[in-house]
């Protein structure tokens, strides 16, 4: 009996001590908090298990530049404190060790009197695994919104109001600069916000687009102009005239469940000038020519001369005019060679993906930051994301220019960016010459032909993202000068290359800025149906003309062929010289083959399909994807009429 009782007390003893060390785990990952918080703890909150265990975060408050940090969680220390310039910050650089819980912990400020501040800050739990995270490739058509102008469901939140938290009864509160909506001034605001992308989804899905890209969703604090949300003025916050945070999960989630993904609009170059640090900065390097702002001296615009980042022979005051100039005065230029603000911006990124479960990241100007920071930047994400995809803007007709950003280029200077996808803007240009110009033997269809030429240059020419038109140059539509014909063909090259589309709003309904051309504010037009009592409604089709609906309805077929083509989103691809007015492209892939016909010949023509002998279509049915019609691949083909013709062998 003593054994056993010995046995029992044993046991009981191991059984006490395990419950204790369950119970002293369990404290340890939910210590008792404050709930506090300080003016400004940026990011707001961290996630665990990430491959960089270490995070920085920016403290602003008033006087906290003296104060002593301490941070009593297990798994997080405080490597180094850093102060700035400014006595109303620090920088903390933390260590998240691997395996430290999800939790949250306050971080205590010690005054030099012996006060006290706390901060309750939270770490999360990560929703997906990092490979979880897929991005946006050539299987992908991309339908870029500018938020404003699409539609709005949400009309409490045209005046970005807010309403007390401790009582929704109270009235709103008004807090923006701009707060009024004209739907009769083009570059006024309008409306449309997070929720009016979400409730039209479905157009979207049935469209056949597998991807949203919209223009910047955060706070855009600018007396004027605030709609296109470039000059962003708090990067972490969403604008509260497009919605929350919660709209915005909430729109990837749905968009989710319909496989399309959500790819977001970012600024690593510069911020607006009512940006809340520019009344405080921190540093005295935070933004460059910050000694002209701060004495009210002259405001340095940049050169804009991109090409400074690869010639051999730019000078250093042409390098420096290009990469420090501010973009233009309302919009200061960041010094990414700060290592705080190089950090701040990183992190503001992932913090992004992680909260919204982003597909993508668009980074706007993207050659007018350091460029090597950018690769850091680029090379950070994918790092973390190793699925992820970004694409950045480099608007420039030259492909050397548009391949040397490419990640895998083959640079003489040795510059690795990191950056998967880059922007075709030479191709754009080559499709609007080619339908426009004269046939002749360099100009017409050539174009189209010899710039296709140009993908020896690229690492990876089917990672390139091609567009008709987009938020800054005249619509499509209007490059064409109202030609439906010219417009669909030029849509079809753009569906059919080897690239990554990118389809502006409105396109399919054919919108347009004929009263001025360029005119940004028109080109940004609300799209018809989005907003209360429109006349039109495009999402319908009620008060659509003839000429729009038979673009609507071509585009919708084309692209939901497309969506389901291997052969286009990773076939090979065989183009024949353009022969008496036609091009014919080819996209391969086993037993698929997708021809697109070009014809820009307004009389009949007959072509002998001898020439495509290689092709081995000898006998084989192809179907138009337009129209569903059979053809049988014989002797020669008759066309008909100027256009566009869109075969496939896939049944």
């Amino acid at each position: 009996m003593k054994i056993f009782r010995n046995i029992f007390l044993g046991v009981g003893i191991i059984c006490l001590q395990a419950c204790n060390s369950k119970e002293s785990l369990k404290n340890v990952s939910k210590p008792s908090v404050s709930n506090t918080s300080i003016e400004r703890v940026e990011p707001p909150n961290w996630f665990i298990d990430f491959k960089d265990t270490s995070l920085q975060l920016l403290v602003k408050e008033e006087n906290i530049g003296k104060s002593i940090p301490s941070i009593s969680y297990k798994g997080v220390s405080i490597k180094k404190v850093n102060t700035a310039k400014s006595k109303n910050y620090l920088f903390l650089d933390l260590i998240i060790e691997k395996g430290t819980l999800p939790g949250k912990f306050d971080i205590v400020f010690t005054a030099i009197n012996g006060t006290r501040k706390t901060h309750t800050y939270e770490l999360k739990s990560r929703v997906k695994p990092a490979e979880e995270y897929i991005g946006f490739d050539s299987s992908d058509v991309i339908y870029l919104i500018t938020p404003d102008r699409f539609a709005n469901a949400d009309e409490s939140n045209d005046m970005g109001a807010i309403k007390s938290k401790e009582d929704e009864t109270a009235e709103s509160v008004y807090f923006l600069k701009e707060t009024n909506i004209n739907r009769a001034d083009n570059y006024a605001r309008h409306g449309g916000d997070i929720k009016g992308i979400t409730k039209y989804l479905e157009y979207i899905n049935e469209m056949g687009f597998t991807a949203i890209w919209s223009c910047p969703l955060l706070t855009n604090d600018m007396p004027k102009q605030s709609y296109h949300g470039y000059a962003i003025t708090d990067l972490y916050e969403i604008d509260p005239r497009f919605g929350t945070l919660a709209d915005y999960k909430e729109l990837a989630d749905e968009g989710r469940k319909k496989g399309i993904k959500l790819i977001m609009d970012q600024v690593a170059n510069h911020c607006g000038s009512e940006h809340w640090w520019m009344k405080d900065l921190p540093f005295k390097d935070w933004v460059n020519f910050q000694e002209n702002f701060e004495t009210k001296g002259a405001l340095i615009t940049s050169n804009h001369r991109r090409t400074t980042n690869q010639d051999i022979y730019a000078s250093k005051a042409d390098k420096k005019g290009m990469a420090d100039g501010w973009f233009v005065a309302t919009m200061p230029d960041l010094n990414q060679r700060n290592p705080f603000m190089a950090k701040y911006i990183i992190q503001n990124s992932i913090w992004w993906i992680e909260t919204i479960g982003l597909s993508g990241i668009r980074q706007d100007t993207y050659p007018y930051a350091d460029k090597e920071f950018m690769s850091v930047w680029a090379g950070s994400i994918m790092k973390e994301y190793p699925n992820f995809s970004i694409v950045g803007e480099e608007w420039s007709y030259n492909p050397l220019l548009i391949g040397y950003w490419q990640q895998g280029a083959n640079n003489k200077d040795g510059y690795e960016s990191n950056l998967k996808s880059t922007m075709d803007f030479s191709m754009q240009q080559n499709i609007v010459a080619a339908f426009n110009e004269e046939e002749s033997w360099d100009k017409g269809l050539v174009k189209i032909y010899e710039s296709l030429a140009n993908d020896f240059q690229y690492a990876s020419p089917k990672d390139i993202m091609v567009f008709p038109d987009n938020h800054d140059m005249s619509r499509v539509y209007t490059q064409f000068n109202g030609d439906i014909v010219k417009t669909k063909m030029a849509l079809s090259m753009h569906l059919t290359l080897p690239r990554i589309p990118q389809i502006y709003y409105g396109t399919e309904i054919l919108m347009n800025d004929f009263k001025k051309p360029g005119d940004h504010g028109l080109i940004r037009t609300d799209f018809p149906g989005g907003f209360k009592d429109d006349a039109v409604n495009a999402f319908t089709g009620e008060g659509l003309n003839t000429a729009q609906k038979s673009m609507q309805s071509y585009l919708k077929k084309l692209l939901n062929y497309r969506k389901n083509s291997k052969a286009i989103h990773e076939g090979k691809t065989i183009h024949f010289a353009p022969f008496e007015g036609t091009y014919f492209l080819f996209r391969v892939l086993e037993d698929e083959v997708v021809l697109n016909i070009i014809n820009k010949n307004e009389a009949p023509i007959t072509i002998d399909l001898k020439r495509f002998a290689e092709m081995g279509l000898k006998g084989k049915t192809l179907r138009n994807i337009i129209t569903d019609e059979s053809f049988t691949w014989e002797n020669d083909i008759q066309l008909n009429k100027k256009g566009v013709i869109l075969l496939t062998t896939k049944k």
